[in-house]
């Protein structure tokens, strides 16, 4: 449970300027920072407004009350203040739309981890329907970017006061019916936050293999949703990695006492691979190879002990697979049922013109490749960094409209001072999807540059390489051996 909130002092200190600058008399926004369970403490870094939504209205608004409804709550309107009549309005779904955005955005250990409204006291304190929606656009925060994958069941909301001037903070216990009673005050300060980080860098390198078998069309799966359960086993193997850090294996405890950027390396177990179901040889299509780099950030507390940066390292690997997944569904917006290209509006030995994400991978007869977005990090707060996607087309002036539209931050217009490590990765070879379920089928294989490949992750159903060049050399041998005995028997009988 988090007992005390410690703010960036200069981060909210320039909030509250631009709040009181801006003559704006209510504002909703997200709280970016971390909840340490190892301190009892809560971490904030920065302040985020929401932006208006399409239609160009703003997330929060304070409504005048109608006189009846002053009289129902025994308000005298002659002698109360305007202000004092009005009830905020914020618009939960956007507000929560705007923190899984952001969130994609977060490295490890930088999370939403809350609500705040800027508002006057008197209109927070109006009327029970203002704290209901507040609770409950926390409690869609809280859904749309969640903490861990056994999620944190506390959140944040930071009411600003301009009516007096004064900052409270609460704390919100998640749950199922959220009610006033979920609601508990708690210490907050300012004081130094992000000048007391320590960073955290890991490439993870990864290739995963995943039988594909032959399904009926009505349990026939998408593309993306084996993907997703590819990726939700890999992050319980993830879990059980241990870490070196700096060339010195993570034991315990322990606190990190040097400067600078650490290097983390995760060491996985030799285990049985769980992506392997037993199932028998007919059954089997092929095998869908998962395989490509992530570059991982992560910021700890100074005196948090190390491992929980290397949680919080794993943690921003499943996040960032997951995020460059949810990118590709989000732009294809599929539909959601499969495509199969075995069907009657199927078009005869090609590939329909559809995202690759939707494709059923057992009806495919040709090698098929999606690349996933690459991650690129972007100066933040303080000599941080936070992170976004960018597709292959795609360069980084559109980091710029991302970073002002959810993080209301000017970019940095030298793209020098992004860091793109991920351009890099190695590259991986892939082979035909049917040379498993089809021996000898020659698959077309569109050439693809180095370049273009370290950016993809590979989709493909790779044949045993005991299929072709096994083969070829049994029979040499075969020939050899028979040649050799010919040989052997002819001298023999000469000598007889």
């Amino acid at each position: 449970m988090v007992k005390a909130v410690i703010g960036d002092e200069t981060q909210l200190t320039s909030a509250e300027d631009r709040l009181s600058q801006s003559g704006l008399t209510s504002q909703v926004g997200l709280v970016i920072g971390k909840l340490s369970s190892k301190l009892d403490r809560g971490f904030i870094f920065d302040l985020v407004p929401t932006p208006p939504n399409d239609a160009g209205e703003s997330a929060c608004s304070l409504l005048e009350t109608t006189k009846d409804d002053n009289k129902r709550k025994g308000f005298k309107s002659k002698s109360q203040p305007a202000v004092d009549s009005s009830a905020l309005n914020i618009d939960s779904d956007w507000v929560a739309e705007h923190a899984r955005q952001v969130s994609r955005m977060l490295v490890g250990g930088m999370k939403v981890i809350g609500v705040y409204v800027w508002v006057s006291d008197s209109a927070f304190k109006n009327s029970t329907i203002t704290l209901f929606q507040l609770l409950q656009t926390v409690k869609g925060v809280a859904e749309a970017a969640p903490v861990t994958e056994t999620d944190w069941d506390e959140r944040l909301l930071i009411h600003i006061s301009y009516s007096p001037r004064r900052w409270t903070c609460r704390n919100c216990v998640l749950s199922s019916n959220i009610t006033s009673s979920s609601i508990r005050p708690c210490d907050f300060k300012m004081g130094r936050v992000l000048s007391s980080l320590q960073a955290f860098r890991c490439t993870y390198n990864f290739k995963l293999r995943l039988p594909v078998t032959h399904e009926s069309a009505s349990n026939a799966q998408a593309l993306s949703s084996i993907l997703r359960h590819v990726i939700s086993v890999h992050a319980k193997e993830l879990m059980d990695a241990k870490a070196m850090i700096d060339g010195n294996l993570v034991v315990g405890e322990e606190l990190c006492t040097t400067d600078g950027t650490h290097e983390v390396e995760l060491l996985l177990p030799f285990t049985k691979n769980s992506l392997v179901e037993a199932s028998s040889q007919k059954d089997v299509a092929g095998v869908l190879v998962f395989g490509g780099s992530v570059c991982s950030y992560a910021y700890s507390n100074s005196k948090e002990p190390v491992m929980q940066a290397v949680a919080d390292i794993k943690d921003d690997i499943i996040r960032s697979l997951q995020s460059r997944l949810d990118i590709i569904c989000d732009e294809a917006d599929e539909d959601p049922d499969p495509i199969d290209i075995n069907g009657k509006d199927s078009r005869v030995e090609k590939l329909p013109e559809k995202p690759v994400s939707r494709l059923v991978l057992n009806s495919l007869r040709r090698t098929c490749f999606l690349s996933f977005p690459r991650r690129v990090f972007v100066p933040w707060l303080a000599g941080t960094f936070i992170c976004d996607y960018l597709q292959p087309s795609e360069t980084v002036e559109v980091l710029k409209e991302h970073c002002a539209e959810l993080m209301s931050m000017e970019a940095p217009t030298d793209p020098s001072t992004y860091l793109q490590p991920e351009v890099e990765a190695p590259s991986l070879n892939t082979e035909s999807f049917w040379d498993v379920a089809v021996p000898n089928h020659v698959a077309p294989v569109s050439p693809v540059s180095s370049l273009e490949k370290s950016r993809q992750v590979d989709v493909s159903v790779e044949s045993s390489r005991q299929s072709n060049q096994p083969f070829n050399f049994n029979v040499l041998a075969a020939v050899c051996l028979l040649l050799f005995a010919i040989l052997v028997g002819f001298v023999l009988a000469r000598q007889k």
